[in-house]
């Protein structure tokens, strides 16, 4: 027999994978260089002369220190050069990209670009052209270009985004990024604290800015170091050390809160932030309404008026139609939230059996129908109970334990005029009411609210007294917001019709305290407080663009409705009901053994 030959068929040959590239032709080494480079050399910018005159705010005119916001693009360039650095894979940065990916390279390179070239515009600008311009001022121009190009030279996917990517690092090398449960409770303690004074930092310079053109330059550095930290992944291994550390973390915010007004010199800032505490106090009662219940309330600025109309009336005004009453203020306080409750029930009552666009129509009409009927009690058009649009003045300021909060008082060396005072009494406030929001969220009822929100068919199904559930959330969120209504009537000496509408060009009204809910993140506690600061901050401080004020609003919510939709500070259900679930580092469903769930398509 005649054995038969095999011919052996060699293996093909493998198409070489081509090198990832990026936008802009450019080695690696070169991209890197530039990036380095070009960081280094916008931070040193900063050190020039901008222009000749210091007619341009913040005066630019200085070589060898920086001013205004040339503070800005040094803290751009100098974020720029630490993650070029980290790229390297220098030992002791590692910890700046646990994601491993290119992606903040590319925003804190954009941020330095962006404040940079708007600062060259505002001077152009301002100063009537490009002439204005010193050599300085040009060297920062290109100096801020180069780290762009270098990291859109950069391949944008190399290794790989998210929480994954660390993940596969904790794994891979535990001895370069360790995982936060490695670490000490001492060290994920000392983290915290050092963010914290960072953030309260942060805070008080964007507060403190004096003219507009500083505000957007921070609002420029800010966003994009931010972005960048978020695909970095650094702020989900900070999520991780706030979820081991909850109670730590709460503590060190409220401290942070507290220590605010001893870092402000100008009582003004002092009336801001208690401003802003009072605008936040509302919006998280209507988180409740809205982010738990998932019930759309257009007239919630009613029950913040009620609040404040019923301390105006007992607080002792001599423009009060209740004469002779004079409440303290705890009874006041709780006067107020129990009126604003009793109007809550009462307009919950017959509407909360509407849903969707119906209960947002009546509620809409609630709130104009408050604002009207407290414009018309004047005696004249109806029954003489507020005064009509004159409103109650001289509202006296409160006394507490003998303690007068319309007078200064010496702390510590510190002086705290009457609106820290106010300050820190809504410290108190704020931290009672995220105590009952906490307590109320994780409690049965609110997880009927959740239930109720996501299908409130099921939930009927299951048990749940949808209508008894609703009112709970409709008179609670009404009586945190009355709570701050007394307040508030004190802060401003008097109360008046005209905020309490639907829509304004400044708060508070019904359409920002919805707009702080939505975009800070719904049914979170950080998120809505947030929200309340930005949207209280903006108007305050962008009051040089005048009627371009709300267009530049409205842009910015254009683009964070695109880019994030479930909000700042995000809720996990949320964020799975805005993303592909391939869009997030969702683990693998698994069953009650830990083995991994059977899908549809197959085990």
């Amino acid at each position: 027999m005649t054995e038969t030959t095999k011919t052996e068929v060699p293996d093909a040959v493998p198409t070489p994978t081509p090198a990832p590239r990026g936008l802009v032709p450019l080695p690696l080494a070169a991209a890197r260089g530039l990036l380095l480079g070009g960081g280094i050399a916008t931070a040193a910018s900063a050190f020039l002369a901008w222009t000749w005159t210091s007619e341009f705010p913040g005066d630019l005119t200085i070589n060898g220190y920086p001013g205004g916001l040339q503070w800005l693009t040094f803290t751009a360039g100098l974020l720029t050069a630490l993650f070029a650095l980290a790229s390297y894979g220098i030992r002791g940065l590692d910890w700046l990209l646990p994601a491993r990916n290119n992606a903040p390279l590319v925003l804190t390179a954009l941020g330095g670009f962006s404040v940079t070239w708007f600062t060259v515009i505002a001077i152009s600008s301002k100063l009537g052209g490009v002439v204005n311009l010193e050599p300085g001022g040009w060297i920062a121009a290109v100096a801020s270009l180069l780290p762009v190009l270098g990291a859109f030279a950069l391949p944008q996917e190399r290794t790989g985004t998210g929480t994954k990517a660390a993940l596969k690092d904790y794994v891979a090398k535990p001895e370069r990024i360790p995982a936060p449960q490695a670490v000490a409770p001492w060290v994920q303690r000392a983290v915290i604290s050092v963010v914290t004074i960072i953030g309260l930092g942060v805070f008080t310079y964007g507060i403190d800015t004096e003219y507009g053109e500083l505000f957007i330059g921070y609002l420029f550095v800010v966003v994009f170091a931010v972005w960048a930290l978020h695909t970095a992944g650094l702020l989900d291994r900070f999520s991780a050390l706030v979820a081991a550390n909850r109670s730590f973390t709460l503590a060190m915010g409220f401290a942070a809160a507290i220590a605010f007004p001893f870092t402000q010199t100008d009582d003004h800032y002092a009336n801001i932030g208690v401003n802003i505490l009072i605008f936040g106090t509302v919006a998280l009662g209507l988180n409740i309404v809205v982010g738990l219940a998932g019930l759309l309330d257009l007239g919630y600025v009613a029950f913040l008026g009620v609040g404040a109309y019923t301390a105006a009336l007992v607080s002792g005004s001599e423009f009060s139609t209740i004469s002779g009453v004079h409440l303290p203020f705890w009874a006041s306080a709780l006067a107020g939230a129990a009126a604003s409750l009793v109007f809550g029930v009462l307009i919950g009552a017959p509407t909360l059996r509407l849903r969707g666009d119906y209960l947002a129509i009546v509620t809409l009409g609630f709130g104009e129908i408050f604002r009207i009927a407290v414009n018309n009690m004047d005696g004249q058009s109806g029954p003489d109970v507020t005064n009509g649009p004159n409103g109650i003045p001289s509202i006296p300021d409160l006394k507490l334990f003998g303690f007068n909060f319309g007078e200064a008082h010496d702390i510590g060396g510190f002086t705290l005029g009457r609106f820290a005072n106010y300050y820190l009494l809504m410290v108190l406030i704020m931290a009672i009411v995220v105590l009952v929001y906490t307590r109320a969220a994780d409690s049965r009822i609110g997880r009927s609210w959740i239930a109720i929100r996501e299908d409130e068919t099921a939930a009927t199904a299951m048990g749940i007294n949808g209508f008894r559930v609703k009112l709970v959330a409709f008179a609670l969120g009404a009586a945190l917001a009355g709570l701050a209504g007394t307040v508030s009537a004190h802060v401003t000496y008097s109360v008046v019709p005209t905020p309490y509408q639907f829509a304004g060009s400044t708060p508070p009204n019904s359409a920002f305290l919805l707009a702080a809910v939505v975009l800070g993140g719904m049914g979170t506690v950080a998120g809505p407080l947030l929200g309340a600061a930005l949207l209280y901050l903006l108007p305050e401080k962008l009051v040089f663009l005048q009627e371009k004020s709300l267009l530049a609003f409205g842009i910015a919510l254009i683009l964070l409705m695109r880019f994030r939709p479930e909000g700042i500070i995000a809720n996990r259900r949320r964020q799975l009901e805005f993303h592909e679930t391939g869009q997030l580092d969702v683990p693998k469903q698994t069953t009650l053994t830990d083995e991994p769930a059977v899908t549809k398509a197959g085990a």
